[in-house]
């Protein structure tokens, strides 16, 4: 064997070594996720990078007088510090004990990946409605949404809470999972970065119009690739659960586009089509009433039991999408 069929040898065990590995720890964080999901007392990266966000925005505000462009160097930078960030911190974990390293990606995974946390949000919503309480269900979905809740009866409480259960299935969820499955630790913390400067920034008022332009477009083209891969996984779910696996892909392909987001409606309308119900329409923000096209067919509908059915669904779109990417893992190490 020459040295350079060696190299090549030695090369490709050790890629193949790494993806195996990173796919181990991306299955415990799922793990530990499931037991624990996101505990308030916990110091979520995604809340230091909200901080951080803030902050820069008042800083690049007072010392660069484009909109645009201060968002542009704002959203720039937390990108790079929270890649950064992580990089060091895994390596110098790894550098004092492989099983530190270990633990430290399994952390960087489990906070950038939200299932749990998205369940319990939309299921204390479910039991509110069924024991009746309208005010604490309001109270619970206002959590989970960015509209006025206050006069929400029950349907638009279940149509809150499933709309935000299907976009959050690709940003929680999807989206976290394929770039830590193709990216590692960095490529999770920095997608989680850029959805929280989405989530911080990304709105189409007066103040973050321009300045969060730049937060807005890189959350979209990060999610693109997911949203549509993910669109297969749900689909299948969605027949592993007997729900309406075809119309969930026909309401996709034909309703998707009517979204604002080009990710998001993807994920709402086929929702919409796998429960059969409607999504979309009028909604209040800041006591402004803002229409929205429909999404889906009112086959049936909203009901409380329509929350349990998109949280059963998400579950079942983390499980596919997760055994799909192991595959594609794996056929990628052997090809290497």
């Amino acid at each position: 064997m020459s040295r350079r069929t060696l190299g090549a040898y030695i090369l490709r065990v050790n890629v193949e070594l790494e993806l195996t590995q990173r796919t181990r720890l991306i299955l415990v964080s799922l793990a530990v996720d499931a037991l624990l999901g996101d505990p308030r007392w916990f110091p979520h990266p995604a809340k230091l990078t909200g901080r951080l966000a803030l902050r820069l925005e008042a800083l690049t505000r007072k010392h660069i007088a484009n909109e645009r462009l201060a968002g542009f160097a704002t959203a720039t930078a937390v990108i790079l510090s929270s890649g950064l960030v992580t990089f060091a911190c895994t390596r110098a974990a790894r550098l004092i004990h492989p099983r530190l390293g270990q633990a430290a990606q399994i952390l960087v995974f489990w906070t950038a990946i939200a299932p749990r946390d998205l369940a319990d949000h939309a299921l204390a919503v479910h039991r509110a409605l069924v024991r009746g309480d309208l005010d604490a269900a309001r109270t619970l979905v206002g959590r989970m949404v960015g509209r006025d809740v206050a006069e929400l009866g029950p349907p638009e409480v279940v149509r809150a809470a499933v709309e935000s259960v299907a976009e959050n299935t690709v940003d929680g969820v999807t989206s976290p999972l394929f770039y830590a499955f193709v990216g590692g630790p960095v490529g999770a913390a920095v997608f989680k970065a850029i959805s929280t400067l989405d989530s911080t920034f990304g709105y189409r008022n007066e103040r973050y119009l321009k300045f969060g332009w730049a937060s807005a477009r890189a959350d979209d083209i990060a999610n693109y690739i997911p949203a549509r891969g993910s669109l297969g996984a749900f689909v299948l779910a969605a027949a592993v659960l007997r729900r309406r696996a075809r119309r969930a892909l026909q309401v996709a392909l034909r309703d998707g586009s009517k979204h604002a987001s080009p990710n998001s409606g993807l994920a709402e309308a086929a929702m919409a089509g796998a429960l059969g119900v409607q999504l979309g329409g009028p909604l209040k923000r800041g006591g402004e009433t803002i229409q929205l096209p429909t999404l889906g067919d009112p086959d049936h509908p909203l009901e409380p039991g329509h929350i349990r059915q998109a949280v059963a669904l998400m579950a079942a779109t983390t499980v596919v999408w997760t055994a799909l990417l192991c595959m594609g893992t794996r056929v990628l190490a052997r090809l290497m």
